[in-house]
Protein backbone atom coordinates (compact mmCIF):
# COMPACT_ATOMS: atom_id res chain seq x y z
CA UNK A 1 0.00 0.00 0.00
CA UNK A 2 1.54 3.47 -0.75
CA UNK A 3 1.17 5.89 2.27
CA UNK A 4 -0.79 8.85 1.69
CA UNK A 5 1.45 11.86 0.18
CA UNK A 6 0.46 14.26 2.51
CA UNK A 7 1.73 12.57 5.72
CA UNK A 8 3.49 14.22 8.57
CA UNK A 9 7.39 15.24 8.52
CA UNK A 10 8.87 14.21 11.72
CA UNK A 11 12.04 15.08 13.72
CA UNK A 12 13.24 12.69 16.59
CA UNK A 13 14.36 14.67 19.33
CA UNK A 14 15.50 13.23 22.32
CA UNK A 15 13.54 10.11 20.94
CA UNK A 16 10.34 12.17 20.63
CA UNK A 17 8.24 13.17 17.66
CA UNK A 18 8.72 16.83 16.70
CA UNK A 19 6.70 18.24 13.91
CA UNK A 20 8.42 20.15 11.71
CA UNK A 21 5.37 21.54 9.87
CA UNK A 22 4.11 23.23 13.09
CA UNK A 23 7.68 23.35 14.99
CA UNK A 24 5.96 21.95 18.42
CA UNK A 25 5.80 18.56 20.17
CA UNK A 26 3.10 15.84 19.92
CA UNK A 27 3.20 15.00 23.85
CA UNK A 28 4.39 17.00 26.71
CA UNK A 29 8.45 16.12 27.51
CA UNK A 30 7.28 15.87 31.11
CA UNK A 31 5.31 12.64 30.84
CA UNK A 32 3.14 12.35 27.86
CA UNK A 33 1.15 9.58 29.11
CA UNK A 34 0.02 11.14 32.70
CA UNK A 35 -0.67 14.46 30.52
CA UNK A 36 -3.45 12.49 28.43
CA UNK A 37 -4.76 10.99 31.78
CA UNK A 38 -4.43 14.06 33.91
CA UNK A 39 -5.99 16.71 30.54
CA UNK A 40 -8.27 14.52 28.79
CA UNK A 41 -9.81 11.45 30.66
CA UNK A 42 -9.65 13.28 34.01
CA UNK A 43 -10.54 16.67 32.43
CA UNK A 44 -13.83 14.57 30.72
CA UNK A 45 -14.27 12.31 34.46
CA UNK A 46 -14.60 9.71 32.07
CA UNK A 47 -13.41 6.56 34.68
CA UNK A 48 -16.33 7.52 36.83
CA UNK A 49 -18.60 8.14 33.82
CA UNK A 50 -17.78 4.37 32.09
CA UNK A 51 -18.55 2.95 35.33
CA UNK A 52 -22.45 3.28 34.66
CA UNK A 53 -23.70 -0.38 34.06
CA UNK A 54 -26.67 0.86 31.56
CA UNK A 55 -24.03 2.52 29.28
CA UNK A 56 -23.95 1.03 25.82
CA UNK A 57 -22.24 3.44 23.65
CA UNK A 58 -20.05 6.36 24.29
CA UNK A 59 -18.56 8.09 21.57
CA UNK A 60 -15.39 10.72 21.91
CA UNK A 61 -14.32 12.98 19.48
CA UNK A 62 -10.86 14.46 19.03
CA UNK A 63 -8.97 16.97 17.44
CA UNK A 64 -5.70 16.32 16.19
CA UNK A 65 -4.98 12.22 16.03
CA UNK A 66 -1.24 12.24 16.28
CA UNK A 67 0.58 9.61 17.78
CA UNK A 68 -2.61 7.94 18.72
CA UNK A 69 -1.47 8.31 22.44
CA UNK A 70 -4.77 9.93 23.77
CA UNK A 71 -6.83 6.90 21.92
CA UNK A 72 -4.91 4.17 23.34
CA UNK A 73 -4.63 5.90 26.72
CA UNK A 74 -8.79 6.06 26.46
CA UNK A 75 -9.08 2.54 25.13
CA UNK A 76 -6.69 0.88 28.01
CA UNK A 77 -8.94 2.83 30.74
CA UNK A 78 -12.27 1.94 28.99
CA UNK A 79 -11.74 -1.84 28.59
CA UNK A 80 -10.85 -2.10 32.54
CA UNK A 81 -13.88 0.02 33.62
CA UNK A 82 -16.58 0.11 31.03
CA UNK A 83 -19.11 -2.75 30.69
CA UNK A 84 -18.21 -5.69 28.65
CA UNK A 85 -21.46 -5.13 26.09
CA UNK A 86 -20.58 -1.66 25.82
CA UNK A 87 -19.34 0.51 22.99
CA UNK A 88 -16.60 2.79 22.63
CA UNK A 89 -16.71 4.85 18.91
CA UNK A 90 -13.43 6.99 18.57
CA UNK A 91 -13.74 9.81 16.42
CA UNK A 92 -10.34 11.48 15.44
CA UNK A 93 -9.11 14.01 12.78
CA UNK A 94 -5.66 14.36 11.49
CA UNK A 95 -4.49 16.47 8.74
CA UNK A 96 -0.79 14.81 8.69
CA UNK A 97 -1.04 11.41 9.66
CA UNK A 98 2.07 9.67 10.61
CA UNK A 99 3.46 6.80 8.44
CA UNK A 100 3.16 3.24 9.96
CA UNK A 101 6.88 3.57 10.73
CA UNK A 102 7.31 7.39 12.58
CA UNK A 103 3.78 5.51 14.53
CA UNK A 104 5.71 2.47 15.39
CA UNK A 105 8.36 4.40 16.70
CA UNK A 106 6.62 7.07 18.52
CA UNK A 107 4.42 4.18 20.63
CA UNK A 108 7.48 2.26 21.51
CA UNK A 109 8.38 4.96 24.24
CA UNK A 110 5.49 3.54 25.65
CA UNK A 111 5.72 -0.09 26.33
CA UNK A 112 3.40 0.13 29.43
CA UNK A 113 0.58 0.45 26.29
CA UNK A 114 1.88 -2.43 24.64
CA UNK A 115 -1.39 -4.66 24.83
CA UNK A 116 -3.81 -1.95 23.27
CA UNK A 117 -0.95 -0.57 21.20
CA UNK A 118 -0.08 -4.06 18.97
CA UNK A 119 -3.45 -4.57 17.55
CA UNK A 120 -4.16 -1.39 16.70
CA UNK A 121 -0.54 -0.90 14.72
CA UNK A 122 -1.53 -4.36 13.11
CA UNK A 123 -4.29 -2.18 11.20
CA UNK A 124 -3.18 1.04 11.24
CA UNK A 125 -1.56 1.44 7.53
CA UNK A 126 -5.61 0.37 6.49
CA UNK A 127 -7.09 3.06 8.85
CA UNK A 128 -5.16 5.76 7.01
CA UNK A 129 -5.21 4.33 3.41
CA UNK A 130 -9.38 4.58 3.62
CA UNK A 131 -10.72 2.03 5.80
CA UNK A 132 -11.95 4.84 7.98
CA UNK A 133 -13.50 3.48 10.62
CA UNK A 134 -12.03 -0.16 12.36
CA UNK A 135 -12.56 -2.56 14.93
CA UNK A 136 -10.69 -3.44 17.96
CA UNK A 137 -10.27 -5.22 21.05
CA UNK A 138 -13.08 -7.90 20.58
CA UNK A 139 -15.15 -5.00 18.76
CA UNK A 140 -15.46 -3.47 21.99
CA UNK A 141 -13.88 -0.36 20.24
CA UNK A 142 -14.01 0.97 17.02
CA UNK A 143 -11.99 3.85 15.62
CA UNK A 144 -12.79 6.57 12.60
CA UNK A 145 -9.88 8.15 11.67
CA UNK A 146 -10.81 11.64 9.48
CA UNK A 147 -7.93 12.97 7.38
CA UNK A 148 -8.08 16.66 6.40
CA UNK A 149 -9.25 19.34 8.37
CA UNK A 150 -10.13 18.98 11.52
CA UNK A 151 -13.85 21.56 11.00
CA UNK A 152 -14.34 20.37 7.39
CA UNK A 153 -13.78 16.53 8.96
CA UNK A 154 -16.59 16.87 11.51
CA UNK A 155 -19.03 18.96 9.50
CA UNK A 156 -19.46 15.18 7.35
CA UNK A 157 -20.12 13.39 10.76
CA UNK A 158 -23.70 13.38 12.77
CA UNK A 159 -23.07 11.39 15.72
CA UNK A 160 -23.91 13.01 18.98
CA UNK A 161 -20.34 13.55 20.81
CA UNK A 162 -20.22 12.48 24.57
CA UNK A 163 -16.86 14.05 24.88
CA UNK A 164 -14.25 15.91 23.14
CA UNK A 165 -10.55 16.00 23.57
CA UNK A 166 -9.49 19.36 22.04
CA UNK A 167 -5.69 18.50 21.43
CA UNK A 168 -3.41 19.29 18.41
CA UNK A 169 -0.96 21.83 18.04
CA UNK A 170 -0.71 25.03 20.44
CA UNK A 171 -3.30 27.25 19.20
CA UNK A 172 -0.65 29.79 18.26
CA UNK A 173 1.20 27.50 16.19
CA UNK A 174 -1.93 25.86 14.32
CA UNK A 175 -4.15 28.77 14.33
CA UNK A 176 -5.95 27.46 11.24
CA UNK A 177 -7.38 25.06 13.73
CA UNK A 178 -8.51 26.81 16.68
CA UNK A 179 -11.60 28.63 14.80
CA UNK A 180 -14.87 29.41 15.71
CA UNK A 181 -16.02 27.31 12.78
CA UNK A 182 -14.29 24.36 14.95
CA UNK A 183 -16.88 25.33 17.73
CA UNK A 184 -19.46 25.86 16.32
CA UNK A 185 -19.73 22.15 14.67
CA UNK A 186 -19.02 20.82 18.47
CA UNK A 187 -22.09 22.68 19.55
CA UNK A 188 -23.56 21.40 16.65
CA UNK A 189 -22.61 17.60 17.76
CA UNK A 190 -23.13 18.06 21.60
CA UNK A 191 -26.02 16.93 24.15
CA UNK A 192 -26.41 18.13 27.81
CA UNK A 193 -23.98 15.86 29.04
CA UNK A 194 -21.33 16.21 26.72
CA UNK A 195 -17.96 17.38 28.44
CA UNK A 196 -14.86 19.14 26.81
CA UNK A 197 -11.07 18.94 28.19
CA UNK A 198 -8.35 21.09 26.19
CA UNK A 199 -4.39 21.41 27.16
CA UNK A 200 -4.92 25.05 26.21
CA UNK A 201 -6.08 28.01 28.47
CA UNK A 202 -5.76 30.62 25.30
CA UNK A 203 -8.39 33.22 25.45
CA UNK A 204 -9.63 32.72 21.86
CA UNK A 205 -10.31 29.60 22.42
CA UNK A 206 -12.04 29.61 25.34
CA UNK A 207 -14.19 32.65 24.46
CA UNK A 208 -14.88 30.76 21.41
CA UNK A 209 -16.40 28.01 23.02
CA UNK A 210 -18.27 30.33 25.15
CA UNK A 211 -20.27 31.58 21.94
CA UNK A 212 -21.03 28.33 20.80
CA UNK A 213 -22.55 27.77 24.00
CA UNK A 214 -20.13 25.86 26.79
CA UNK A 215 -19.49 26.03 29.44
CA UNK A 216 -15.93 26.90 30.30
CA UNK A 217 -14.05 26.74 33.44
CA UNK A 218 -10.12 26.74 34.28
CA UNK A 219 -8.38 24.14 35.61
CA UNK A 220 -4.62 23.76 36.61
CA UNK A 221 -2.68 22.80 33.69
CA UNK A 222 -0.18 19.61 33.57
CA UNK A 223 3.45 19.91 34.43
CA UNK A 224 4.87 23.12 33.16
CA UNK A 225 1.72 24.64 31.77
CA UNK A 226 -0.06 27.19 34.27
CA UNK A 227 -3.91 26.73 33.47
CA UNK A 228 -5.82 24.24 30.90
CA UNK A 229 -9.83 24.51 30.20
CA UNK A 230 -12.53 21.70 30.75
CA UNK A 231 -16.43 22.21 30.83
CA UNK A 232 -20.03 21.48 29.24
CA UNK A 233 -22.25 21.97 26.42
CA UNK A 234 -24.87 23.51 27.64
CA UNK A 235 -28.24 23.06 24.77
Amino acid sequence: MQLPSNTANIEWRDGQPYASEFQDVYFSTDNGLLETDYVFLQGNDLTKRWLDAEMQTFIIAETGFGTGLNFLCAVSTWLDTSPENATLHFISTEKYPLSLQDMCTALSFWPQLKAVSEPFLAQYENLINGANTIALYDNRVQLSLLIGDATASFSKITSQVDAWFLDGFAPAKNPEMWQPELFQQMARLSKTSTTFATFTSAGDVRQGLINAGFNVTKRTGFGKKREMLIGNFIP
